[in-house]
């Protein structure tokens, strides 16, 4: 078995970086998912689950680590990272609420009129970093703003049965994983428990439960008329009205991960 691609997203929800090596630790990829968009009345997060105009956004790194935000028709933006105890915003994503260092004016301006909603964008720095969901990892776990976890491992072959089904090829992209495996059997990764990628060991979690966002196109945004690939999952991948596909990791220590290195179940 191989790591046959990995991916981040810079800023949650918007579009993936395909990448041939990335450092990781505890919070997963290097830089993955460390900015998030908010509403600015509440703090609310915000996803391409509502908001599929998030997915027109391009995040990448420049070199002294600031964020360069691209879009269709719109100038680029570069966005300093903020201090990190400095404008302080409450933000709430999903059941979890912190506080974090506001992006400041002129991110929240440019995201606001491609959205047409009022937003504020806000970086989360390694200290302000979340616990993962009660009953899972260790407790020096934590994650920045993915939806739970701070990585997601899917297997090709898994999606390659799933194209099966439903007839037609689904991108890989739909659902937005970190890691992805070659060389196992279809949903072999149900059965794992603890993984050796080059010399770190990752944690097998939980699986991932799927949502409406895998119904969106990754190239255009535009959601499958039929609702697949959701509506095939449910009728072999509904555990007590969850939908399951990928599993959720967590590593031990830190390192560096390059597409094509092997990949070998511990337990």
């Amino acid at each position: 078995m191989i790591l046959s691609a990995l991916y981040r997203y810079p800023v949650k929800s918007t579009q993936a970086q395909s990448l041939q090596r990335s450092p990781v630790d505890y919070l997963g990829l290097d830089g993955d998912r460390r900015w998030l968009v908010v509403e600015a009345e509440n703090g609310r997060f915000l996803t391409q689950r509502a908001w599929p105009a998030l997915g027109q956004i391009t995040a990448d790194y420049g070199t002294n680590g600031q964020l360069l935000l691209t879009a269709p028709g719109r100038a680029a933006l570069n966005v300093p990272v903020p201090p990190a105890d400095d404008e302080l915003r409450g933000v709430t994503i999903w059941r979890d609420t912190l506080r974090v260092p506001d992006a400041g004016d002129a991110a929240a301006a440019w995201l606001s009129e491609l959205l047409g909603k009022p937003v504020r964008l806000v970086h989360c720095p390694d200290q302000r970093a979340r616990y993962l969901p009660s009953g899972y990892g260790l407790n020096s776990d934590r994650a920045a703003f993915p939806d739970g976890f701070p990585l997601l491992l899917i297997g090709q072959a898994s999606l390659d049965e799933l194209s099966a089904r439903i007839g037609r090829p689904m991108e890989m992209l739909r659902f937005r994983p970190n890691l992805v495996v070659e060389g196992a059997e279809a949903f072999a990764e149900d059965r794992w428990k603890r993984i050796r990628i080059g010399d770190m060991t990752f944690r097998v979690l939980k699986p991932s439960v799927r949502c409406i966002l895998t119904t969106l196109d990754p190239a255009t945004g535009e959601r499958s008329p039929d609702r697949e690939p959701l509506t095939t999952l449910k009728t072999f991948r509904e555990k007590e009205g969850d939908v399951l596909f990928g599993q959720n990791l967590a590593v031990d220590g830190a390192g560096e991960l390059k597409v094509g290195m092997a990949v070998e179940v511990i337990e």
